[in-house]
């Protein structure tokens, strides 16, 4: 009973790790591909360096899973490490990193509730439910704001592209939770696909030239985009989906907007109206409602 609860709590840390690196990783990319990289260059130094440095591991541990359907197979193998990243990447292109933030990450609960239900037929408890709705309030206030009050009329297009790129990360996660398999095994054979089936259309067929990328652009994507976004947020993500269940470890996803709107702030210099800030509590809200802390703490004093 003891090492499950610390399980757990080590579950809980993880989950709040991996909110934090993916707010650096919405700041990062939009001021990436706002200046001297492309999206398929950005992707690329996510998936190279990362597959070179988990490249031991993947002869080791070997990049085929049996006992799964194609589908799921399919999500494991691309959902997560190149379909996923490119959506957002793309998104943060035409909209704010503040916007990505609630639309992307923001929206996971409400989606993994959703495909948990369809895939698995999962049921989130009232009070649950109760906390998707808020976060999806939030989530549209904050979108239908940017885009009104937005003189760029390719917003809308950065939005639907968070809102795609979470659904597909929400996929993942449900099916990753019902592969049982373990997160380093998911790691490396998400990469190893990733990088194999992604990388030669990239380079034939998408934008790679690195022509106005400097030194400095190159090995700050490595270490944001390789290290950290690529190995070690997807190992803290999928531990923690492993103990807390992927409805509640993406509930963890809806604190990235207060980190990204923080963060976009003070790095990317966006502008904080009264409006998306609401939004963005109100997603904050959202996520303590629909994460089941409050359902624990309501079990724990009724003992």
């Amino acid at each position: 009973m003891l090492r499950d609860k610390k399980l757990y709590y080590f579950g809980v840390l993880a989950a709040l790790a991996t909110v934090t690196i993916w707010a650096a990783f919405l700041i990062g990319t939009r001021f990436a591909v706002s200046g001297n990289l492309t999206v398929d260059e950005v992707l690329i130094l996510r998936l190279i360096p990362a597959f070179l440095i988990m490249l031991p591991l993947m002869f080791k541990l070997g990049v085929i899973i049996k006992g799964q359907s194609m589908f799921s197979l399919l999500m494991i193998a691309l959902g997560a490490t190149a379909v996923f990243p490119y959506l957002i990447s793309t998104g943060v292109y035409y909209a704010p990193a503040s916007d990505a933030g609630a639309l992307a990450p923001g929206m996971l609960p409400f989606w993994t509730a959703l495909f948990a239900f369809i895939i698995t037929g999962e049921k989130p408890s009232k009070i649950r439910f109760f906390g998707l709705i808020i976060i999806l309030a939030g989530a549209f206030l904050v979108g239908s704001y940017s885009i009104l009050s937005s003189s760029d009329q390719n917003t809308w297009k950065g939005h639907f592209l968070f809102l795609a790129g979470s659904g597909m990360w929400s996929i993942y996660s449900v099916y990753f939770r019902q592969s049982g398999i373990d997160p380093l095994t998911g790691l490396v054979f998400g990469l190893f696909w990733g990088t194999a089936v992604v990388i030669p259309l990239l380079v034939v067929f998408g934008d790679v030239s690195f022509e106005k990328a400097s030194t400095f652009d190159i090995f700050s994507m490595i270490i944001l985009q390789g290290l950290l976004i690529a190995i070690l947020a997807m190992l803290l993500y999928n531990f923690s989906i492993r103990q807390l269940g992927p409805a509640q470890t993406a509930a963890f996803g809806a604190l990235t907007p207060i980190l990204a709107l923080l963060g976009s702030f003070i790095f990317l210099g966006e502008t904080i109206t009264l409006l998306k800030s609401v939004g963005i509590f109100i997603v904050a809200v959202g996520v303590v409602f629909a994460s089941g802390i409050l359902e624990k703490v309501l079990s724990t004093l009724t003992k």
